[in-house]
């Protein structure tokens, strides 16, 4: 009976550390599970910000062109080309 004692002692123990090392990991778990959320919603932050300075690169760029830097004199040509067009169209389609 004495074996059988100590048998079960030691698988008692045994059941303690795993209850213990459990607890452990899921207190890791909770963790990084709110540190993943929290990376989450920064990328998700850092890619609309992204997104607007994108445009906001891009009406830029048309700004600048529209005011006829030296850098794109001839996007400037070719914008106001197309505007007059537009224009045009729209007259002919009031004329008629």
């Amino acid at each position: 009976m004495s074996e059988f004692s100590e048998i079960l002692i030691s698988v008692e123990q045994k059941i303690v550390k795993l209850v213990e090392k459990k607890q452990e990991l899921q207190s890791k778990n909770d963790l990084l599970t709110n540190e993943l959320k929290k990376s989450e919603e920064l990328i998700k932050k850092q890619v609309l910000e992204i997104q607007n300075l994108k445009s906001e690169v891009e009406s830029l760029k048309i700004v600048s062109s529209l005011l006829g830097s030296e850098e794109n004199k001839r996007d400037t040509k070719l914008k106001i080309n197309s505007l007059i067009r537009e224009i045009d169209y729209c007259i002919a389609q009031l004329s008629d």
